[in-house]
């Protein structure tokens, strides 16, 4: 928990210590390198690339996790966040080895992590289309389209391997992996070591039928990079990019919203004292994270997200120094670079990685399904999953037959993710701009704007059909968050003279208003040109006992008793406050 830290972000312990307590880290580091391993024993690649792509994946991740915890300008957010090559990629993955091997991979990669750059400079832009139903829904189909590869690799076991040896093995994997899981509290030392424990106890009962392979270790050298295996980049562009680009650019986007999530909530649990999450800081955390996938990409295998186990293991360690994340790095990297190492983790049978893989993605479906429910389903939503994710199976299956589609289209298609995630964002973008009949008010953000945003407020609420008396509390919560928003104006209800030339003077900057129905109430949003301070920070404050509220408090005070809620997000380049108003009888 936050008071219980031991080290804050800027807290550096020395640097023994610092990297003592990374290794309770690097579990979190080095495990998902073996879904470079699925993909590629999947694939049917060879053995060169196998072991250029798990050096190239831990060389990738340990730069990724320096770049996220140290921040170079406007890539990295600050705060301990461990990468790794994602197991999200492994079914597209193996569509892209298999029509055009390594070459196609690494340039699917570079071109889908740009968008990374696009969620990062426009986060405001995405968070009506990418809505949790969406991801949800996404995050199912992933897991439908990975399971059956994932499976086969239980049948990937040497000839004359005793019938026995699967089941045994496996089933060992899972047991000791849910035993560790279930039987510790989630978030403690033990839980987030079940994984590693679980593969480790497949692996030694995996030794007496001979999966295990010590060969393969022992004739590993000490220190030094593979001797070749680097794929280069195929630049023919051909069919065969293009009809895979929307799927892995899908599965980039639905990363990049998952850092979002990560990047917020590693800031709550960084601090003793509680800060509101800084949104630069998240849309450098997504940055970063699209980096570190064009480096992946550039190296050849797939790319690197940040881990959900972060914050976790910051809470359990208490320990959010970003020195030690930078420490971590280092050791990743370092590990890239010991052969032995690399060997290890690629010794480690088929039908342990698919049991560790299958509790996994297990979790990552249910984790779809929450997010499911937590969008507040409707009728319409909860029609767009169906049909959304049923076409996605359809597809993946082969059940829909493509010989209907032109071979580009059939090419995309194939991919259930491709086919299920346009549906569903289709759909989302259609309702968004149809179903919430929104109307929208585009002005100057100045004083002056006051008059016409009144009329623009009443007149929406006299359509809905509500009194006076919801008409005049919708009024006063739209002007009082204009006069929070001008710039020196502080949040008071009012503009000082000097306030006003000061934004006379200064820089034109626009206001665009959006208000739409929401239950039985309404929504405003505001969407403004950045400014220094943060709505929801000041509003905290007014929690606190104070002896005499201060003059520049009264709008944010009044706000506070006008409003059911307020939430102020920061970008780059905007100011999104989102008011929400109940119509006083539901008060």
């Amino acid at each position: 928990m936050p008071q219980q830290l031991r080290y804050e972000p800027d807290e550096a312990p020395d640097l023994a210590a610092a990297f003592a307590l990374a290794l309770p880290h690097l579990t979190l580091c080095f495990t998902p390198v073996l879904a470079v391993a699925i993909m590629v024993r999947t694939a049917g690649a060879s053995e060169e690339y196998l072991i250029w792509g798990t050096f190239a994946g831990l060389v990738a991740s340990g730069i990724s996790i320096i770049v996220q915890c140290r921040r170079f300008g406007r890539l990295g957010a600050g705060y301990l966040m461990l990468a790794g090559t994602s197991g999200l990629f492994i079914a597209v993955g193996v569509a892209a080895l298999s029509v055009g091997g390594p070459a196609l991979l690494a340039t699917l990669v570079v071109a889908c992590s740009l968008f990374h750059f696009a969620v990062s400079a426009r986060l405001s832009l995405l968070q009506r289309i990418v809505t949790p139903a969406v991801r949800g829904t996404i995050r199912m189909l992933i897991v439908v389209s990975v399971m059956p590869i994932v499976l086969e690799l239980l049948n990937d076991v040497p000839a004359g391997t005793p019938t026995s040896a699967v089941p045994v093995v496996a089933g060992t994997t899972m047991i000791a992996t849910l035993a560790f899981g279930f039987g510790a509290k989630v978030g403690s030392r033990w839980w987030l070591l079940a994984p590693a424990l679980g593969l480790a106890a497949g692996c030694v009962v995996s030794v007496p039928y001979g999966l295990f392979d010590f060969g393969r270790v022992a004739a590993a050298p000490w220190i030094g990079p593979p001797p070749t295996g680097w794929p280069g980049l195929d630049l023919s562009f051909g069919p065969d990019f293009w009809g895979l680009l929307p799927a892995f650019s899908i599965i980039a986007i639905i990363n990049a919203t998952r850092t979002v999530g990560y990047a917020t909530a590693i800031q709550d649990i960084s601090w003793r004292e509680p800060r509101t999450p800084d949104r630069h800081a998240v849309q450098r955390a997504v940055a970063a994270d699209g980096f570190g996938s064009i480096l992946c990409g550039i190296l050849g295998v797939t790319p690197s997200n940040v881990h959900g186990h972060s914050t976790a293991t910051v809470k359990t360690t208490g320990v959010a120094s970003r020195r030690v994340g930078i420490c971590a790095g280092i050791v990743v990297c370092g590990g890239a670079f010991l052969p032995k190492v690399v060997a290890t983790l690629l010794a480690v049978p088929s039908p342990v990685i698919a049991a560790g893989a299958v509790i996994m993605f297990a979790a990552f479906f249910l984790q779809g399904m929450e997010l499911l429910l937590k969008d507040h389903l409707d009728a319409r939503k909860a029609i767009a999953v169906g049909l959304a994710f049923w076409i996605g199976v359809g597809f993946e299956n082969e059940a829909i037959y493509l010989g209907y589609f032109t071979p580009f289209l059939a090419r995309m298609l194939e991919s259930g993710v491709a086919a299920g995630g346009l549906t569903m964002i289709g759909f989302t973008f259609l309702t968004d701009r149809v179903g919430r009949h929104r109307v929208r008010l585009e002005t100057t953000l100045n004083a002056d704007a006051i008059p016409k945003i009144r009329d623009f407020v009443e007149g929406f609420a006299g359509r809905q059909g509500w009194d006076v008396q919801m008409i005049d509390r919708m009024s006063q919560v739209a002007e009082e968050t204009l006069l929070t928003l001008l710039p020196g104006g502080d949040g008071f209800g009012g503009i000082a003279d000097d306030d006003v030339e000061a934004t006379a003077n200064g820089p034109t900057r626009r206001l665009r208003l959006v208000a739409q129905r929401a239950g039985e109430g309404a929504e405003l949003e505001f969407l403004a040109a950045s400014d220094d301070g943060n709505i929801e920070d000041r509003m905290a404050l007014l929690t606190a006992p104070t002896s005499e509220p201060r003059e520049q408090e009264f709008s944010l005070r009044l706000l506070r008793h006008l409003a059911t809620s307020v939430r102020h997000e920061q970008y780059h380049d905007t100011d999104v406050v989102t008011v929400r108003i109940d119509e006083p009888s539901n008060l």
